[in-house]
C-alpha cells in the first residue's frame, strides 16, 4: 500500500540514487580517450633501442654517461638526489642541471588524452623512456582548466580562479591566471607545458602562501608533489612522502619554506596525496601512499619528467 501512495517518492528516489552513482563513476572511474598520441610523438623508445636505430651518432651523446644510484650525467643532462629529513618528514628532491629545455617534457597516462585515462607513473615513464619522472597535475578528472602539453593544445576551457604555472619554449617559468590570459595566447607566446593544479608557491623568490592555505579539503599535512625553477635550465622536483609513521606530511607553506630555502625563484604545487611519486632511473625512490596503511602507486592522469 505505501509503495502504491508513494511510487513516485519511490521513483524520484531510485533515480537520484542511480544519478548519483553515475555522477561518482563519471568523475573517478568511466574512462573517455579523446586523443590519442601517435606513435611517433611518443618519447616510448628505450635510449638503448633509440641507439640502435640512429646508430653511432646516437652513441657518441652518452659518451659521458655516468650513473649512480642518486645521480645521473649525460653531457645534457645532470641529475642529483638528495633526501632530507624536515618537519618530521622525508622529503626527496632532484636537483637538475640540462643543457636544452628540450629535455624538460610531459606524457600522458596511456598515450592518451582523455577523461579518467590513467597509469602509475612509473608505468608512464618506462615508457617514455624517462630518467627522472614525478606525477602531474591529474588534468583528467577536471572538465576544465588548461591542458598544454609539449607544444600541443588539448583544453582551452579556461576555470575560474585557476592560477597555472606555463613552462615557455626556452625553459623559462611564468604563474598565470586563466582569468587574465587564453591558452591560445599562451602558445602563440612559446607555452610548451601548462600545468593546472597549484597553488603557486613561490614567485620572484618570494613565499606565497600562508599558513591558512591548503588546496580543497587537503589534510594540512600531505604528500606533496611540486617543481620550482633555481636558474636558467636549472630546476628541482620535489616529492615528500607523508600519512606514515614514518612521514608526517607538509603543509603548503611549509613546502614552499622548504623550497625557498633550496633557492627557487619560481615554484608550484602538484597533484599531491596518493599521486606523488618521484620515479629515477627505473625505480620509484618515494613511498607513495594514500591511506597509510600501504605503500603504492595510484595512476595518476600524466607525469612531468626528464628525458630524451
Amino acid at each position: 500500500m505505501f509503495i502504491q501512495r508513494h511510487w513516485w517518492a519511490v521513483l524520484y528516489s531510485i533515480f537520484l540514487a542511480a544519478f548519483t552513482v553515475y555522477l561518482a563513476l563519471d568523475t573517478f572511474v568511466i574512462t573517455q580517450v579523446y586523443t590519442a598520441i601517435p606513435e611517433t610523438e611518443s618519447r616510448g623508445e628505450s635510449t638503448a633501442e633509440a641507439d640502435a636505430e640512429q646508430g653511432s651518432e646516437a652513441i657518441s651523446t652518452y659518451t659521458e654517461l655516468v650513473v649512480s644510484e642518486s645521480s645521473y650525467s649525460d653531457g645534457n643532462i645532470q641529475i642529483t638526489i638528495t633526501e632530507y629529513r624536515e618537519y618530521d618528514t622525508y622529503i626527496y628532491v632532484a636537483d637538475i642541471v640540462l643543457s636544452s629545455p628540450e629535455y624538460l617534457q610531459t606524457a600522458f597516462a596511456q598515450n592518451a588524452y582523455g577523461h579518467n585515462v590513467t597509469e602509475k607513473t612509473s608505468e608512464i615513464a618506462e615508457r617514455a623512456g624517462a630518467i627522472l619522472a614525478i606525477n602531474g597535475d591529474y588534468y583528467g578528472v577536471q572538465e576544465e582548466g588548461y591542458v598544454l602539453r609539449n607544444g600541443v593544445l588539448y583544453r582551452s576551457t579556461a576555470a575560474y580562479g585557476q592560477v597555472d604555472l606555463v613552462i615557455y619554449n626556452d625553459g623559462s617559468f611564468a604563474i598565470i591566471n586563466e582569468a587574465d590570459v587564453t591558452a591560445e595566447e599562451l602558445l602563440a607566446d612559446g607555452a610548451q607545458q601548462i600545468l593546472s593544479f597549484g597553488p603557486a608557491l613561490i614567485e620572484d623568490g618570494k613565499v606565497v602562501v600562508s599558513e591558512d592555505d591548503e588546496v580543497g579539503k587537503a589534510k594540512t599535512s600531505n604528500p606533496r608533489t611540486a617543481i620550482g625553477i633555481i636558474d636558467d635550465l636549472h630546476y628541482v622536483f620535489v616529492v615528500s612522502d607523508g600519512r606514515t609513521d614514518e612521514s608526517a606530511g607538509l603543509s603548503l607553506s611549509q613546502l614552499a619554506e622548504f623550497m625557498n630555502e633550496l633557492g627557487v625563484l619560481t615554484a608550484y604545487n602538484l597533484d599531491g596525496g596518493g599521486s606523488s611519486t618521484m620515479y629515477f632511473n627505473g625505480e620509484v625512490i618515494n613511498n607513495p601512499t594514500t591511506s597509510g596503511r600501504s605503500i603504492k602507486e595510484r595512476s595518476v592522469s600524466d607525469i612531468v619528467y626528464i628525458g630524451y
